[in-house]
C-alpha cells in the first residue's frame, strides 16, 4: 500500500473513531439533562416490600432506608408516604420498619421494589393538602406555563420552583407551612415539564435558559399584587432563583432566596447525573464537555452559578453534606464568600433536595425565623 494510501486510512479512521466519541458524547450528556421524574439519583437504590400492615411497614434493611424524616415511596403503579424509623418490636434481621402515613395511589404488596423519594405528595393542593389553589397560566417567553396559586394575606409571595427528577408537586411540602403563615404562593412548573412548553433539545440547562421562566413568574406576581417575592428553589430550582435574583429586570423586587441543595458545580452534577443513569465510566468526561457545548454554559465557569458578590438580598441555604448530586463543598465555599448575607443550614442524613424530609420540623422552624422580617 503506498505511503499517501495509508495516511489517508488513519486520517479517516482517526476522524471516525473522533466522530464516534463526539456522538457517544452527545448521546451521554443528553441522557444526563434529559429532565426524567422518577429516574434514580446518584446513591438511590431500590427497596424491596418486606410486609405491610396498618401503620407499618417493613424495607431492605439499608443506609437508604435507615434515613430519619419522611418521604414518599414510589414504584410501579404505587406511591406511599413513609416516616421515621420505627425502633423495637419484632421484625427480620435484614428489615427497617418505618411508620407507613398512607397510600396514596395504589396497592403496596410484598416483595414489591421501590424508591424512596423526597417528592411526598401526588396531586394538587385542593385535593392532597385540603388548601384552596387555583391553575393558572403564565405567560412564558415559550408559551403558557402551568402553575398553582395558592392565596394568602400577605403583600409578600414565595414563589415555589421544583428541581431536577422532581415536578412541581414536589414544593407541596412546605405549602401547608407558607399556607398557615399567609403567604400567597406561586408553583411553577417550567420548560419541558409536564404541560408546559417544550424546548427544540428537550433538556435541562441547569437553570441557564430556565430562570427565565421564574422572571416570568415574577412578573406575573408583581402584576396581580404582589409587592415583594421571595423564591424558593430545590435543586437546579435553587439555581434558577440565584440567576433571576441578579438578572431580571424586577430583582428590586426580591427580598430573599431560600435554596435547598443548589447546583453549584455544574460538572459535578452532570457526571452524577450521568452515573446514576448508567453511561460508562469512560464517556463521563464527553458527557460533560456534550452538556456544556448543549446548554451553552460557559467552559471557563464549571461552579458558582452566580458570583456571590452580585447578590444583595439575604439568603437561607439548606444543604445536606451527603449530598451525592450538587456538591456540599460547593454551598460551604459559596456561603463563606458571603457569611453576612448567606446563611448555610447543613442538613445531616439527607440526600439531594431531601432537607425537608430529614428534619421536617428543624426546616420549617429555620424557614419560619428567616422569612419573619421578609412578611
Amino acid at each position: 500500500m503506498r505511503r499517501g494510501t495509508v495516511a489517508a486510512v488513519t486520517a479517516t479512521t482517526v476522524i471516525g473513531a473522533g466522530a464516534a466519541a463526539v456522538a457517544a458524547g452527545r448521546y451521554a450528556g443528553d441522557v444526563a439533562l434529559k429532565p426524567s421524574p422518577g429516574h434514580p439519583f446518584p446513591g438511590d437504590s431500590r427497596l424491596t416490600v418486606h410486609s405491610a400492615a396498618g401503620d407499618r411497614i417493613a424495607l431492605t434493611r439499608s443506609l437508604v432506608s435507615l434515613r430519619p424524616g419522611t418521604y414518599g415511596l414510589s414504584g410501579a403503579g404505587c406511591h406511599a408516604v413513609v416516616g421515621p424509623v420505627v425502633h423495637g418490636g419484632p421484625h427480620p434481621a435484614d428489615a427497617v420498619v418505618r411508620r407507613l402515613e398512607r397510600v396514596t395511589h395504589g396497592t403496596l404488596r410484598s416483595g414489591a421494589r421501590m424508591r424512596l423519594t423526597p417528592q411526598v405528595h401526588i396531586g394538587n393542593p385542593q385535593d392532597t393538602l385540603g388548601i384552596t389553589c387555583a391553575d393558572v397560566d403564565i405567560p412564558g417567553e415559550l408559551g403558557a406555563l402551568p402553575a398553582w396559586f395558592v392565596p394568602g394575606a400577605r403583600d409578600t409571595w414565595v414563589i415555589a420552583v421544583h428541581g431536577i427528577g422532581t415536578t412541581r408537586e414536589h414544593p407541596m411540602v412546605v405549602l401547608p407551612f407558607l399556607h398557615h403563615h399567609r403567604f400567597p404562593v406561586l408553583v411553577l412548573s417550567y420548560r419541558n415539564d409536564p404541560g408546559a412548553p417544550r424546548t427544540a433539545d428537550g433538556i435541562h440547562h441547569l437553570g441557564e435558559t430556565e430562570w427565565r421562566d421564574l422572571d416570568a413568574a415574577i412578573r406575573y406576581a408583581v402584576r396581580y399584587g404582589a409587592r415583594r417575592v421571595v423564591l424558593h428553589g430545590w435543586s437546579a430550582g435553587a439555581t434558577m432563583a440565584l440567576r433571576a435574583a441578579v438578572n431580571s429586570a424586577l430583582r428590586h423586587r426580591v427580598s430573599g432566596l431560600v435554596l435547598d441543595s443548589p447546583v453549584l458545580d455544574r460538572d459535578a452534577t452532570v457526571r452524577a447525573l450521568a452515573a446514576a443513569r448508567r453511561i460508562p465510566r469512560a464517556l463521563l468526561p464527553l458527557a460533560v464537555r456534550a452538556a456544556e457545548g448543549h446548554t451553552g454554559l460557559p467552559v471557563d465557569r464549571p461552579a458558582d452559578a452566580v458570583d456571590p458578590e452580585e447578590l444583595d438580598v439575604p439568603v437561607l441555604l439548606f444543604h445536606g453534606p451527603e449530598d451525592l448530586l450538587a456538591p456540599w463543598d460547593a454551598s460551604r465555599r459559596f456561603a463563606a464568600r458571603r457569611p453576612e448575607l448567606i446563611t448555610l443550614q447543613p442538613v445531616p442524613h439527607a440526600p439531594h433536595a431531601a432537607m425537608w424530609n430529614a428534619a421536617p420540623d428543624r426546616y420549617e422552624e429555620t424557614l419560619r425565623r428567616f422569612l419573619t422580617p421578609l412578611m
